[in-house]
């Protein structure tokens, strides 16, 4: 949608044109940053929904991954060979866990976004695409939360993070990124098609074990590793794990490079996607 703004003569007021967008068109920055203001307000509504009348609030950000570690732990620890020597199986599955649980959310929320703001969408204007960028506010305060307890648990067992820890900030970001280009792409086409609500679940389900989390990526045959590395989460768990435990793990240049590749063509590809048929979410909606 775009805007033109007009004055007419006399003491009248500036008015304010919309105008639909005719299309490829390209992401207005300029637009997207004088709303910031609603955007806060989007993810301080979530933050509020999700913490209201609850009995543990945010200990529930942790008690996700939390769950997932002890039941990989039990059923998958003490497989040889699953996980580098030297780094317990604990610390080495939470360490995934926790940046995939950012992501998970995160593209979870962001899909869901436009549809779940449908009375929103059709009664104001306001760039659409602030809706799944405030989508990832509260995973990443989640992550926030659980990241000081896996902080917690890897000097509790014994490993002294080393400086290699400031690339977490990074590497946090490229995981972002990723749940920011593909939870676009998924709530332009939730729009049109609502069968997207059922396949969200199944697909990060999927993602899951395609992605080196309960395992790590040395395992994937060496023939093949290229073609595994070409999902952006490998590259980024790898890195995250690298930055927080060190050890044996060796820095993995070249998968997160692939990782940031991958991640920003999806992120291209979906805003692409997502103004093309931003001017007929109203109606379709």
């Amino acid at each position: 949608m775009s805007r033109v703004a007009t004055r007419s003569g006399g003491q009248r007021p500036s008015s304010l044109v919309l105008a639909p967008t005719r299309g490829m068109v390209r992401l207005d920055f300029s637009e997207l940053w004088s709303f910031r203001e609603l955007g806060y307000f989007f993810v301080w509504r979530d933050v509020k929904v999700r913490y209201k009348q609850t009995l543990f609030g945010a200990l529930w950000a942790v008690a996700q991954p939390v769950a997932l570690m002890v039941v990989f732990s039990l059923f998958l620890g003490q497989i040889s060979g699953i996980a580098p020597t030297g780094i317990p199986y604990p610390a080495f599955v939470l360490a995934a866990l926790v940046p995939w649980t950012l992501l998970s959310k995160g593209v979870v929320g962001a899909s869901e976004s436009l549809v779940s703001s449908e009375n929103l969408i059709q009664k104001v204007y306001f760039p659409r695409l602030l809706l799944p960028l405030a989508a990832l506010g509260l995973p990443f305060i989640d992550f926030l939360v659980a990241g000081a307890a896996l902080l917690v648990l890897v000097i509790a067992t014994g490993i002294t993070p080393s400086l290699s820890i400031l690339w977490v900030v990074p590497l946090t970001g490229l995981i972002l990124l990723i749940a920011l280009g593909a939870g676009i792409w998924l709530s332009a086409v939730y729009v049109r098609y609502r069968d997207v609500r059922q396949v969200v679940p199944l697909l990060v389900q999927l993602w899951l074990f395609a992605s080196p989390v309960a395992y790590g990526s040395g395992i994937v045959p060496a023939d093949v590793r290229w073609l595994y590395y070409l999902n952006p989460m490998a590259g980024a768990i790898d890195g995250f794990r690298w930055a927080l435990l060190g050890g044996d793990l060796s820095l993995p240049v070249w998968p997160v490079v692939i990782s940031v590749l991958v991640s920003i063509a999806v992120l291209i590809s979906g805003l692409a996607y997502f103004r093309r048929f931003e001017r007929t979410f109203a109606d379709v909606i």
